[in-house]
């Protein structure tokens, strides 16, 4: 699988590579890279050291897609994304202090230290969630996109999800509908050449991504998911076309994660040395010696913004710490039925002694 990287023609034809944004912009772009890349590379440590419980996936390596496509964003625009969310949140602004705290599931977290590292979330920044099933998101996706034009909005969605869940049924029926209502959503399959340990020739009889969703009506285009700069190309064309053509469009970025589907992935699917062909192209040194070419930074400058990054993070790293695990009363908080109010299983404390089973023909 090593050898799968996308042909500039898959891409852009014979155009001329896309150009350096403002060097402002592009330290921007670039130092949110190294924070992302340095965010997970800590929580792997913190997650070793038990200070993280449950999952752990991260996207090392795939920083140019997260960048790339959140920057094609505007500010009321809604983005959704996968269990893989970390780099989501810090992008659209969520501190990432907030976002560590999450993972250490303390109340100072995004999500009050309820969600975890599979379900960030941030309404005030519009980012509506990591979602922990696969493909899961993708219909709540249409919802936003269908609210947009109820609401007379010019907001657009980014739905972002891995080449595994293009094979799920909500993947069919997402496009048809979003089509079909002309919804204003782009889909963006990160194609990271696994559906977990599983290669993308194995679960996907059409490998060709980008043409997944053409027999429901919605055209499909692809990126190089390792240039951030050839994504947001890409990405905000597509955006465009979703929020004036009002018609849905899917994106395949081509990347690659570095690490494995999740920290417990053993990663025998793969060899250290596909790994590494890789890894010659990572995204973050890549877009670093553009913007070197360009003039856009000096020679020591991406040193500098990857040290404040390390900083940034051992900040992150010590709040999150210091901030208090939830108390015990706060058990029940945004539980949406309790007691009687409704009658359902779900409403009863059956592990209580005196909470017997319902009786026959109660309804309950």
């Amino acid at each position: 699988m090593a050898e799968r990287v996308a042909p500039a023609e898959e891409h852009g034809g014979d155009e001329p590579p896309a150009a350096v944004p403002e060097p402002e912009v592009a330290r921007e772009w670039l130092s949110t890279m190294m924070l992302i890349r340095r965010f997970e590379e800590r929580a792997g440590e913190m997650y070793a050291k038990a200070k993280i419980g449950g999952f752990l996936h991260l996207s090392i390596g795939e920083e140019a897609t997260i960048v790339g496509s959140a920057r094609a964003l505007r500010d009321e625009d809604y983005l959704i994304s996968t269990y893989r969310s970390h780099g989501h949140a810090i992008v659209r602004g969520t501190p990432p202090e907030n976002v560590m705290a999450e993972l250490f599931g303390r109340v100072d977290g995004c999500s009050r230290g309820r969600g975890g590292s599979m379900h960030m979330f941030d309404l005030q920044r519009r980012f509506m969630g990591g979602y922990g099933i696969v493909g899961g998101n993708l219909p709540i996706a249409a919802g936003f996109g269908l609210a947009a034009d109820y609401l007379g909005s010019e907001a657009a969605t980014l739905c972002t999800f891995g080449d595994g869940a293009s094979n799920q049924g909500t993947f069919g029926e997402t496009m048809n509908l979003a089509a079909l209502w002309h919804l204003p959503v782009v889909f963006l399959v990160t194609n990271n050449q696994f559906g977990m340990g599983t290669a993308l020739e194995r679960h996907s009889a059409v490998t060709d991504l980008r043409v997944k969703g053409e027999g429901f009506g919605v055209p499909g285009v692809r990126c190089d998911g390792m240039d951030v700069l050839d994504t947001y190309s890409v990405v905000s064309e597509a955006l465009r076309v979703a929020r004036e053509d009002r018609r849905p469009m899917l994106v395949e970025a081509v990347t690659y994660r570095f690490r494995g589907h999740s920290m417990a992935d053993p990663e025998e699917y793969r060899t250290k040395e596909q790994v590494e062909q890789w890894r010659l192209r990572d995204p973050i040194d890549q877009f670093a010696l553009r913007l070197r070419e360009a003039g856009a930074i000096g020679a020591d400058e991406a040193r500098r913004l990857d040290a404040d990054a390390i900083a940034r993070v051992d900040a992150a790293v010590a709040f999150a710490d210091a901030s208090p695990l939830p108390e015990p009363d706060s058990l029940y908080d945004d539980v949406y039925v309790l007691g009687d109010q409704v009658r359902g299983w779900y409403s009863v404390d059956t592990t209580h002694p005196e909470s017997g089973a319902p009786e026959p023909g109660e309804g309950r």
